[in-house]
């Protein structure tokens, strides 16, 4: 039964890690493969992840792409980058994504960022799934806070990203906090010391104003 479920875990994990980054035709042309991927390994998680994949089969990429951009790259509010939520733009936050390098190099696999900063929650969510297991469920705890934020985001938001999102919580320890106030009682950190045009909203995080 434990391995069954670090097996449903794993597919999660790396279906999200697809379904979270930049929706480029061929990944928009996997749906049936991660659909089946799912059914197979992760049943539960396939009313998750299925507004995604049918936003992907019943419009044009134009669209899909604008939505994504409109999503992540224009709202501070959906940040995919996990330490940006706890320490915003601080001098403190180059410090946590050497910590994240470190971790990589490690494992002994060499990531490719691909040009992203190591903190790009869908390269630790491959890291999770497909490089180490262990250290990567580890690092996705650690920033749980961030996670769960981010799905509550996107759950405001009505975007069919907010359903992937829930699916990774779901392979994490524990139910997932029903609102902000409780996603702040999770969190231990203290507060960075330097805010750059980000308010706290609570031990560690920031409230994600749009950029736009």
């Amino acid at each position: 039964m434990r391995a069954r479920r670090q097996e449903s875990s794993r597919v999660i994990r790396q279906a999200a890690a697809v379904c979270l980054g930049y929706p480029e035709p061929d990944v928009i042309a996997s749906s049936g493969l991660l659909r089946a991927a799912l059914a197979e390994s992760a049943p539960r998680a396939v009313g998750n992840f299925e507004p995604l994949l049918t936003f992907w089969d019943s419009e044009v990429p134009s669209t899909i792409q604008t939505h994504y951009v409109d999503v992540f790259d224009l709202s501070r509010k959906h940040s995919l980058y996990l330490s940006y939520w706890t320490d915003g733009d601080t001098r403190r936050r180059g410090e946590v994504l050497a910590a994240f390098k470190q971790r990589y190099r490690r494992s002994g696999f060499l990531v490719d960022t691909r040009g992203e900063l190591p903190d790009y929650l869908p390269m630790v969510l491959e890291y999770a799934a497909i490089v180490d297991p262990v250290d990567g469920a580890a690092l996705l705890q650690q920033y749980r806070s961030s996670v769960e934020l981010l799905r509550l985001a996107l759950v405001d938001r009505n975007t069919p990203y907010a359903g992937v999102v829930t699916a990774v919580c779901t392979t994490l320890p524990g139910p997932s906090p029903a609102d902000r106030k409780t996603v702040m009682a999770m969190a231990t950190a203290g507060p960075p010391a330097e805010m750059v045009g980000l308010e706290p909203t609570g031990p560690g995080l920031h409230s994600m104003g749009d950029s736009g």
